[in-house]
C-alpha cells in the first residue's frame, strides 16, 4: 500500500510539472474548471410567465458565484440574453421567468458561474399559452346630470397580453358594445375613470366597462342609470282677478331626479312666458304652491305659466290666459251691477242680463210656470221674461231668460248706451277670439266661465278641465233655455244668447255653446223661446 501511495504522489507531481512547463512555454493555454449542471423541465406555463431552474452537481472546486436561467427566442441562449439570478451556491434552484409574450416559443438553459467562467445546462424549449380576454369590472355610476355621468372600470387581469384600449360603452338598449357610444381612456390594467357625455335628459341608459387586448374585447357587468330631467309642473287656474292683481300657482309632481331649487309663475302679454319675463319666487321642492301676480294693467290679456328649476334646467306648465279686470261696471235700470269686458274693439257685459224693466221704466211682463199660461207664452208676440226653472236662486248666477220680442223691443231692454248684439257683432267676437288672441284653446273654452258647466271627458270641450276656460273674461254661463211650451232645458249644459237679427217672420238668430263642444254655434229659433241676453256697448 505504501508503494502505491508513493506512485500516486509521483504521478501527480509529474503531471503538475508538465502543466507548469506547458503553461510557461504557451501562456495562452490554461485549464478551466467550470461548474457541472443540468436544466430542469419548464413548469407552470402561462401567457407571460413560466417556472424553470437547474441542478449544479459540481462546482469543480471553485465557488459558484452566480446561477439562474437564461432564455431567448433563438436557440442556445446565454447570459447576454434574458436571465434570472438566484442565490449563489451549488445544488437545486428554481426561477420564475416573467414578461414573456403570449403564444410564443422560447429556448431556456440553466447557467452557473465560478471564477473560471460560466457553464450551461442542456437547452429546453416551451411555448407560452395563447392570450385570453381581459377580466374587468364596471364601476358604479355617480355624479349623474342631465347629459353626463361618471363611471369607469377595474381591469384585474390583462389576459396575458397588454391592454391596448379601455373605457366604457353605453346605449339605450341592453348589453352595449364598443360599436355603440364609448369613451377611450388610455391603456394598461388597473382602475380607470370615464365620463360619458352628450346624454339625453330623462333617459335610461345601459353601460359596461370594456378592455381590449390581442385576443379581443371583453366587458364588465352591466349597470343601469337614468339621466336627470327637468321637473314636471302644471299651472293652476287664475283666480281673484282684479284690475292689477290675480292669483295662480302650480303643482310640481316630479323633480326630474334633482331637487327643485326655484319655483313660481311667470307671465307676459305674449304666449309662452319664461323666467326672463315677470315672475314670482315661491320657495323650492315638490308639491302645490300659490302665487300672486301684481302690477297688472287693467283690461290687458295676460298669459301665465308655472315654472320649476332644478340642476338640469327650467320646466314650464301649460299656458293659462286671463284678462285683468277693468274698473268700469255697468248698472241697469233696476240697479243690477254687471262686470264688463273689452275684447278687441268690442266691450261686452261679462254677465247675463237680469233686468225686469225697459229703459223707459216700462215693466217687462213675467210669465211664471202655470198650466193656464202655457198657451199664452207660446203665442206671445210681445216681450216677456221668466226666471230659469222658476227658481230665484238661479238669477244671480245665470240671469233671466227673455223671448226675442223683449230683446228687440223699441223701449230697449239694454242699459242706456248699450244694445242687444246683432248676428254680425257675434261674428266679430268669434273671429277676434279665433284669430287675434293666438290662444291654444278653442273659441268656446276661451269664452266660457270656469264654473257651473257640466264636466266632459272629451279633450278641448268646455266641460273638460274648466280651469282652462275663460281666457277672454267673457264668462259665458250655461243658463239653458225655455221652450215655447214653457219647458226648461239645459241649465248647466247649454247656453243660448239672442241676437237682434231676424231670420224670418217666426225665427231669429242666436248663439249657443254646449259643455261637450269646443265651438260656438249659430242657429235659428222660434222668437217665443226664452234665451239669455248679453249686451254690447254702443
Amino acid at each position: 500500500m505504501k508503494e502505491k501511495s508513493k506512485l500516486s504522489v509521483l504521478y501527480f507531481v509529474i503531471l503538475l510539472y508538465f502543466l507548469i512547463v506547458a503553461n510557461s512555454c504557451n501562456p495562452t493555454i490554461s485549464a478551466k474548471f467550470l461548474p457541472i449542471l443540468t436544466t430542469n423541465d419548464i413548469t407552470q406555463i402561462t401567457q407571460n410567465t413560466a417556472i424553470c431552474g437547474g441542478n449544479i452537481s459540481s462546482d469543480s472546486g471553485f465557488e459558484v458565484t452566480a446561477r439562474g436561467v437564461c432564455w431567448s427566442l433563438k436557440p442556445n441562449p446565454t447570459i447576454d440574453d434574458n436571465l434570472t439570478k438566484s442565490a449563489a451556491g451549488s445544488g437545486l434552484f428554481s426561477c420564475s421567468i416573467n414578461n414573456l409574450l403570449a403564444d410564443t416559443t422560447y429556448y431556456v438553459r440553466a447557467y452557473a458561474t465560478n471564477k473560471d467562467g460560466t457553464a450551461y445546462g442542456l437547452q429546453v424549449t416551451f411555448k407560452t399559452l395563447p392570450a385570453v380576454l381581459p377580466v374587468l369590472t364596471t364601476t358604479a355610476i355617480t355624479n349623474i346630470t342631465g347629459s353626463t355621468a361618471v363611471s369607469g372600470g377595474n381591469i384585474t387581469f390583462d389576459g396575458g397580453t397588454p391592454i391596448i384600449a379601455r373605457g366604457v360603452c353605453w346605449s339605450i338598449t341592453e348589453n352595449p358594445t364598443i360599436m355603440n357610444d364609448k369613451t377611450s381612456d388610455g391603456n394598461g390594467g388597473g382602475i380607470f375613470t370615464s365620463t360619458p357625455d352628450n346624454l339625453q335628459s330623462g333617459t335610461i341608459y345601459y353601460l359596461r366597462a370594456y378592455a381590449t387586448n390581442s385576443a379581443g374585447t371583453s366587458y364588465g357587468s352591466q349597470v343601469t342609470f337614468k339621466t336627470l330631467s327637468i321637473p314636471i309642473v302644471t299651472t293652476s287656474s287664475i283666480t281673484s282677478i282684479t284690475t292689477t292683481t290675480a292669483n295662480s300657482g302650480g303643482n310640481i309632481t316630479s323633480d326630474g331626479g334633482s331637487t327643485v331649487t326655484a319655483r313660481g309663475i311667470c307671465w307676459s302679454t305674449s304666449i309662452n312666458p319664461i323666467i326672463s319675463n315677470y315672475i314670482t319666487t315661491d320657495g323650492n321642492g315638490l308639491g302645490i304652491f300659490t302665487s300672486k301676480l301684481t302690477n297688472l294693467k287693467e283690461g290687458i290679456n295676460y298669459y301665465v305659466r308655472a315654472y320649476a328649476t332644478n340642476i338640469v334646467g327650467t320646466a314650464y306648465g301649460d299656458n293659462v290666459g286671463f284678462k285683468a279686470n277693468t274698473s268700469t261696471t255697468l248698472t241697469d235700470i233696476d240697479g243690477n251691477i254687471y262686470k264688463v269686458v273689452t275684447i278687441g274693439t268690442q266691450t261686452w257685459m261679462a254677465e247675463n242680463l237680469k233686468v225686469t224693466h225697459y229703459c223707459d221704466g216700462s215693466t217687462i211682463p213675467n210669465m211664471p210656470i202655470a198650466e193656464t199660461n202655457i198657451p199664452i207664452w207660446s203665442s206671445l208676440l210681445t216681450g216677456a221674461y221668466c226666471d230659469n226653472n222658476n227658481t230665484w236662486a238661479n238669477i244671480p248666477i245665470y240671469g233671466r231668460l227673455y223671448n226675442w220680442y223683449a230683446a228687440t223691443d223699441s223701449r230697449n231692454i239694454a242699459p242706456v248706451g248699450w244694445h242687444v248684439p246683432s248676428d254680425g257683432e257675434w261674428t266679430t267676437l268669434e273671429s277676434y277670439v279665433s284669430s287675434n288672441l293666438g290662444t291654444s284653446t278653442s273659441v268656446a273654452k276661451a269664452l266660457a266661465a270656469t264654473t257651473n258647466w257640466y264636466s266632459s271627458t272629451n279633450i278641448g270641450t268646455i266641460g273638460n278641465d274648466l280651469t282652462k276656460n275663460n281666457f277672454t273674461g267673457f264668462s259665458a254661463l250655461p243658463g239653458g233655455d225655455c221652450s215655447i211650451n214653457f219647458t226648461f232645458f239645459g241649465i248647466g249644459s247649454y247656453g243660448y244668447w239672442w241676437s237682434s237679427t231676424e231670420v224670418s217672420s217666426t225665427n231669429a238668430s242666436n248663439m249657443n255653446m254646449g259643455y261637450n263642444s269646443s265651438s260656438m254655434s249659430r242657429r235659428s229659433s222660434l222668437k217665443q223661446a226664452g234665451f239669455s241676453i248679453r249686451c254690447i256697448k254702443d
